[in-house]
């Protein structure tokens, strides 16, 4: 068994493997939406499709309803419309795959074996849940593959290439921007403590710390990410104007979606649909993500890729909308934290088939609701509710048993 699993996670069988797996998923995916009722492809790729569609035209990707991404997206997906449907699929696996690679490459300069690093990025590319969704034709693995290769640049010091990646995660979707106090934490000078217990050492502690932000490398990381960011606004503003900052950015700060989800907050958004305090109900729900990010950042920032890791799955937790898809935010980060945690394999296997469960048993009512008709709308709160409480306790135990490993000399990755 050993020798079985020493040979898969050989590098180029693994990659290899990898691809291959996704590639006969999108072959099938094609069979079974000619063939069967029930469809394979993901909605948002027929979404992104029609709005690539309305770009070939000469007209805007918003002419297309629920589509709401930047039009970076529709132009990256027109060889939909120009060479062939799939594109759009075959793009989402490279970038799924890529993303095992810079987890690869991420583990390797944070002081792991080649062997150790393979065996564990394999989570990634082996996992039935990223394979799944990027060949039905969901987009996050792109931005999986720009948050990991921001981590991967910030690992080497490599300032400007992750400035660039930073700022375009953020553009393609508004929650990386969660990243900015914990990176701008790592980049700041460190203070000299020397004069602690000093009269007025607190005033000058606190002069020193605000000061410790001015400097060159983070005023180039926020300069180019900040360019980039804004460049990329100013131009498909100029195109499609508010209607492009409205679906892009502003709709998913004030979204209020009434429809049954793993959120603790749908059922209260659900019941006050109609009230005047729904709007302001919607925004305070941003209050604990804002609490515990803060806390995050300040206790963590000094191991980033942990730190991210933290921040998104509190966001992802707490938001006010929360899909599976939302889970693979969080779970490309999980290969970086796994290496470092003290969990016994019981343990580990314990807390992932208590996230399991949890899922279970919000998708029962969930299935009764959506197919049989059957109103359990409490339910599927109560059971969003004790989702909530898992997903705590399982970033507590996280927490608890992580141990950052410092090395001395970074690897040299292959």
């Amino acid at each position: 068994m050993e020798r079985l699993i020493t040979k898969l996670t050989e590098r180029h069988v693994l990659f290899t493997a990898s691809l291959v797996i996704r590639l006969v998923l999108v072959a099938y995916g094609d069979y079974q939406d000619r063939t069967m009722v029930v469809k394979y492809t993901d909605i948002d790729y027929h979404v992104f499709t029609d709005a690539a569609r309305f770009i070939t035209e000469g007209e805007s990707p918003y002419n297309r309803s629920t589509y709401r991404y930047t039009p970076l997206l529709a132009w990256m997906l027109t060889p939909n419309i120009y060479v062939s449907m799939v594109f759009g699929k075959l793009l989402f696996i490279v970038c799924d795959v890529l993303s095992g690679l810079l987890i690869y490459r991420i583990l390797r300069l944070r002081g792991l074996s080649s062997e150790t690093a393979r065996r564990v990025c394999s989570l990634w590319l082996l996992n039935p849940l990223p394979m799944g969704v990027s060949s039905r034709g969901n987009a996050e693995s792109i931005l999986a593959a720009l948050v990991l290769g921001t981590l991967l640049c910030m690992e080497a010091r490599h300032l400007m290439w992750a400035a660039i990646l930073y700022g375009l995660s953020v553009h393609m979707k508004i929650y990386p921007i969660t990243y900015a106090l914990p990176i701008a934490l790592s980049l700041r000078t460190p203070q000299n403590r020397s004069e602690e217990g000093k009269k007025g050492w607190r005033w000058r502690s606190f002069i020193g710390f605000m000061g410790s932000f001015l400097n060159r490398e983070l005023f180039l990381f926020a300069g180019v990410a900040g360019g980039v960011f804004c460049m990329l606004t100013a131009l498909f503003y100029y195109m499609y104007g508010w209607e492009f900052l409205h679906e892009t950015y502003l709709y998913h700060l004030t979204r209020r979606d009434i429809r049954h989800n793993f959120s603790p907050y749908f059922y209260m958004l659900y019941l006050t649909a109609d009230s005047r305090w729904s709007q302001w109900l919607g925004l305070a729900a941003f209050l604990p993500q804002l609490i515990l990010l803060l806390v995050a950042s300040w206790a963590f920032h000094s191991d980033l890729a942990f730190c991210c890791f933290l921040h998104t799955a509190v966001f992802v937790s707490f938001n006010k909308v929360c899909t599976s898809q939302y889970f693979l935010w969080y779970l490309c980060l999980l290969p970086l934290v796994i290496p470092h945690l003290s969990l016994s394999l019981k343990q580990g296997v314990g807390l992932l088939l208590l996230w399991f469960a949890g899922q279970g048993i919000w998708l029962a009512p969930a299935y009764f609701l959506e197919f049989e008709g059957y109103n359990t709308f409490l339910l599927i709160w109560l059971a969003g509710l004790l989702f909530l409480i898992i997903n705590s306790s399982i970033l507590i135990q996280i927490v608890a048993h992580y141990k950052p490993t410092h090395t001395p000399q970074r690897l040299k990755v292959e």
